[in-house]
């Protein structure tokens, strides 16, 4: 986006163009449809009734993908709620665009869940609506994106470059507007029922994992005990329960005494030595108990009045933390860092919707399902923040550009109509769209190598 002298056909009065089919917007062949594909975020290319995915493969393809979600639930119910969770953020940042499009008079031809090729889909009205293969996201279709999207003539007037700058901009943010709306209503419900979590912890130490190769499993320690002392000193801490265990010798007999089902019970354990740890670290060769443990959140009682109060003040700080987090995230020092093993801050690292999701797991466990709804309201703001980054192909490039247009129709003729050659930011929507992947993969590399859980 230079400010060059526009060409002719860059700004054009929107009644003549709306109406005048010879107005230079049809991509002449498919590497344009591709990049525009690219620029709006999902397919340009329409089906025909007859086209549309169904049948009984499609009946199959979506039966799979019901048995997957049914598996889940069996497997691990807190993930299952995340998964869950995840996917209706998704739905909703797609109806946001949606309903906005359509409230202000624009054109909706495709409304997808996912990406790749259509496994089910049907019609109604103007709209095809259905779910495709590869769940990376979604997308809604809006016809005449930019300049290189091929409209029809008599639909041009309904096309999203025709609209005013109000519109265009509401319809572009709504995505990032209903993650924000989705956020409070989940911090709502949990500082409503659960609480608000602060930055203290119970003065609890519950066992999050006993390995059943090391003493406090197999002398009866299970998981979600509570221990409360150690050889007859009081802990109310993870550090506490470390400290105090290597103040005794390895091989020593020490009363381990937990609370179990509202049951206190005295559980002898002889310790084990840590052998797992560096040869050069002080940790090797002291006592062992053999447990992943962690204190509860302590959480902040809320009335209903207050609760819908902090619910909204409090996106903020955590919009303003999502914010630096992702300039951490995106420094290429910190990623070479993680990769090699140099780098443990948690909060520059890369990580993916997989990470997040074996996180859920252990918040599950520890905070229930309000802690669960929190991560969610947490990603949805992150979610919500990042999309509004002014980058190609995000939704926040998209804004860039119409406030961009908006500016040149000021600078120029307020009664025409200044349309941005998108084409020649193709290059850095590509670059942005590599760099996202890298970000992707290796995010997704660490997740599986050391998960964060």
């Amino acid at each position: 986006m230079t400010d060059q002298k526009a060409p002719e056909d860059q700004l054009t009065s929107a009644d003549q163009l709306a109406t005048t089919p010879e107005s230079g917007f049809a991509p002449p062949n498919r590497v344009d449809r591709m990049k525009s594909e690219i620029v709006a975020g999902g397919a340009v290319r329409e089906n025909g009734d007859d086209e549309l995915a169904g049948g009984w493969r499609g009946m199959l393809a979506m039966a799979a993908l019901a048995g997957l979600f049914v598996w889940l639930a069996f497997v691990n119910v807190w993930i299952f709620i995340f998964v869950v969770g995840v996917v209706l953020s998704i739905f909703l940042h797609e109806l946001g665009h949606f309903m906005t499009a359509r409230w202000t008079g624009m054109k909706v031809t495709q409304f997808f869940l996912f990406f790749g090729p259509r496994l089910w889909s049907f019609r109604r009205g103007e709209t095809e609506y259905g779910v495709r293969a590869i769940p990376l996201g979604a997308f809604v279709r809006i016809i005449g994106m930019n300049r290189m999207d091929d409209v029809e003539p008599e639909d041009e007037g309904r096309s999203y470059r025709q609209q005013s700058f109000p519109k265009r901009l509401l319809v572009i943010s709504a995505g990032s507007i209903m993650h924000i709306l989705i956020a409070i209503v989940l911090l709502f419900a949990v500082y409503s029922t659960q609480g608000e979590i602060t930055a203290q912890d119970e003065p609890r130490v519950i066992v999050a994992a006993a390995a059943t190769e090391l003493p406090a499993a197999q002398a009866g320690i299970l998981d979600d005990d509570e221990i409360v002392s150690v050889g007859g000193i009081a802990v109310t801490s993870p550090v506490e329960l470390g400290e105090t265990v290597r103040s005794f010798a390895p091989g020593e007999i020490v009363d381990v005494v937990v609370i179990r089902d509202g049951a206190t019970l005295t559980v002898p354990v002889g310790l084990g030595a840590n052998t797992g740890a560096a040869e050069d670290s002080p940790l090797f060769g002291t006592a062992l108990l053999g447990v992943r443990s962690y204190s509860p959140a302590l959480y902040e009682q809320h009335n209903i009045p207050s609760a819908a109060v902090n619910s909204v003040t409090d996106i903020f700080p955590v919009s303003w933390e999502s914010t630096q987090g992702i300039v951490k995230v995106l420094n290429p020092v910190s990623i070479v860092g993680h990769l090699t093993g140099s780098n443990d801050d948690l909060s520059s690292r890369p990580t993916t919707l997989y990470g997040v999701a074996t996180v859920s797991d252990d918040v599950g466990d520890s905070s229930g399902l309000g802690g669960v709804l929190y991560l969610l309201a947490v990603l949805n703001i992150f979610v919500g923040v990042f999309n509004m980054l002014p980058l190609l192909p995000l939704d926040g490039g998209h804004a860039a550009i119409a406030i961009y247009e908006r500016f040149r129709e000021w600078r120029g003729d307020s009664k025409k109509r200044y349309f941005a050659d998108v084409e020649r930011l193709m290059p850095f929507a590509m670059a942005v769209i590599v760099v996202l992947s890298m970000l992707m993969f290796t995010g997704l590399y660490l997740d599986i190598t050391e998960p964060i859980g």
